[in-house]
């Protein structure tokens, strides 16, 4: 029985699985879709989209108080969980949270792709929802 059991360990050291984590947000977040098996995908899709609404939250709040300098404790957060990709940060900020404004979770959607041909791992297709890439 898995009682009280959180997470996923997907076979791997705790630095192992953060690192993942970090890089597959990342990625994410940078090109609007990866490919990858379907247990990282979902392992990864609760951080992107917790990632979208930290945004989302700081800029709600700034513009509630009339202040900037509120969203900087927001930009932050999402710093430190993106490696303190400036770039990336300023992309959540700019783009994917004004564009997720208005719907209330659920930024992420994962489509299954069938079993890979070397190991028969499940892939997937995780990709933001509504976001139309430049490439």
């Amino acid at each position: 029985m898995r009682h009280r059991h959180h997470g996923k360990k997907l076979n791997r050291s705790s630095s192992h699985r953060k690192a993942l984590r970090m890089n597959l947000a990342t990625e994410l977040l940078k090109r609007g879709r990866i490919r990858t098996t379907f247990h990282k995908a979902k392992f990864v899709q609760g951080h992107a989209e917790r990632l979208i609404t930290i945004a989302k939250r700081g800029l709600a709040r700034a513009e509630a108080r009339g202040d900037d300098l509120i969203a900087v404790h927001a930009r932050r957060q999402v710093a430190r969980r993106l490696n303190n990709d400036r770039v990336l940060v300023g992309k959540v900020f700019d783009e994917l949270a004004p564009l997720y404004a208005d719907r209330p979770g659920g930024y992420t959607r994962i489509l299954k792709l069938g079993p890979r041909k070397g190991d028969n791992a499940e892939m997937a297709v995780i990709e933001l929802v509504d976001y139309e890439d430049e490439d």
